[in-house]
């Protein structure tokens, strides 16, 4: 929630009072030291390569971006890996749902995103989980972080991902919006849900040999083409793998949009990071074991502060003072016109010694009295 709403809320249920500046401070500050410890062990992870925890038997991961606003205008790509376990439910065993739902989230290029989020595919257990799938769209970073995570998985694309390329084909072959399109559209992506790719790209291998002018028919042929294994619905689909990546796109708006993309928002770029890594662990309900963690942070940050402040004084004492610079003196040569034993005669004084007023105030005070007032002849 806005930092405002936090604080009334703080002070309607608790009657602590702290300020919106107070709240944002403290919460940004809590949010730095947790981001600090997710950097350390990232980069413990990839120096060490600890044996991962046991995972559970059936893991999905997805990852995509979202876009924030920053101030002047600019707008930042967050990106954010949701991991889940796949189970079937108790009630039907051949349908299968995705539960126990982690994130991570940070403000970053790929490459710094497919570090620092060891921390989450090491704590979820995935190398040592026995089937795992990646359900990405297909942008080429996101084959690079499953390259970088688990060779092993299973990679799945994204079925509206394939589905928006087979609807741009449909229309540039029949026109948008048309009945036609619409009907020629729904008849491939069913097959492609229940068939699988390969006669709808032989299909769409024929239509470009008699439509070679239509230019999205080829953009969109060849990115098929290239993931022709990706699009293994039925399989997947008996498997019990989703098809979608529908948990990162509602993670994109659970963590990330819910708090950052409000009304009027602009963040600073270096508070986005904190303020994710809070959020995190909020929706991923980890706050009770993530917590302690942090507050041990700020206290061991504290304490580092605090020393450095002593040493600072420490050496401010010890250090003799710095010398005063030496100011090079002219010669300076003094003629005197006096002859030797001549007196010099006395200035004098213009108007001699002054007294105070007859009404200045200091004549009325007890010394001004005494001493200004008319002495009177001595008695014979």
């Amino acid at each position: 929630m806005p930092f405002e709403k936090a604080a009334q809320f703080l002070f309607e249920m608790l009657g602590v009072f702290v300020s919106p500046a107070t709240a944002s401070r403290c919460t940004e500050a809590a949010g730095a030291a947790y981001v600090q410890l997710q950097t350390e062990e990232a980069d413990r992870i990839e120096r060490t390569a600890p044996p991962a925890p046991k995972g559970a038997d059936k893991i999905v991961m997805s990852a995509d971006g979202a876009m924030v606003p920053l101030r002047q205008g600019e707008w930042g790509e967050v990106r954010t890996l949701a991991v889940g376990e796949v189970v079937q439910t108790k009630t039907d065993r051949e349908k299968w749902h995705t539960k126990n739902i982690t994130y991570f989230s940070r403000l970053v290029d790929s490459k710094r995103f497919e570090h620092l989020s060891l921390v989450e595919i090491q704590r979820r257990g995935l190398e040592h989980s026995p089937q795992v799938a990646a359900v990405m769209d297909g942008a080429e970073w996101l084959q690079s972080f499953t390259d970088y995570h688990c060779t092993k998985a299973i990679r799945i694309l994204d079925f509206p991902h394939a589905a928006q390329r087979i609807t741009q084909i449909g229309q540039a072959l029949f026109g948008e919006g048309t009945p036609q399109s619409s009907q020629w559209i729904g008849d491939r992506l069913h097959q492609l849900k229940h068939q699988g790719p390969f006669e709808l790209l032989n299909e769409l291998r024929q239509l470009q040999t008699q439509h070679p002018e239509l230019i999205l028919l080829n953009e969109n042929l060849a990115y098929l083409e290239k993931r022709a294994r990706q699009m293994n619905y039925p399989y997947f689909q008996q498997q019990g793998w989703p098809i979608g990546s529908g948990m990162v796109e509602s993670g994109n708006k659970l963590v990330v949009e819910v708090r950052l993309k409000g009304a009027g928002m602009h963040w600073q770029r270096t508070n986005v990071n904190p303020m994710l890594a809070l959020r995190n662990i909020v929706c991923s309900d980890r706050w009770s074991t993530e917590w302690p963690l942090i507050a041990q942070q700020l206290r061991q940050e504290a304490q580092k502060r605090r020393r450095c402040l002593r040493e600072k004084h420490r050496l401010a004492k010890s250090s003799p003072p710095l010398p005063v610079p030496a100011v090079a003196l002219q010669s300076v040569t003094v003629v005197s016109t006096v002859e030797p034993n001549q007196q010099l005669p006395k200035p004098k004084i213009q108007g001699g010694p002054r007294k105070p007023s007859d009404d200045h105030p200091w004549r009325h005070a007890p010394i001004g009295r005494a001493r200004f007032a008319q002495t009177k002849p001595a008695k014979n």
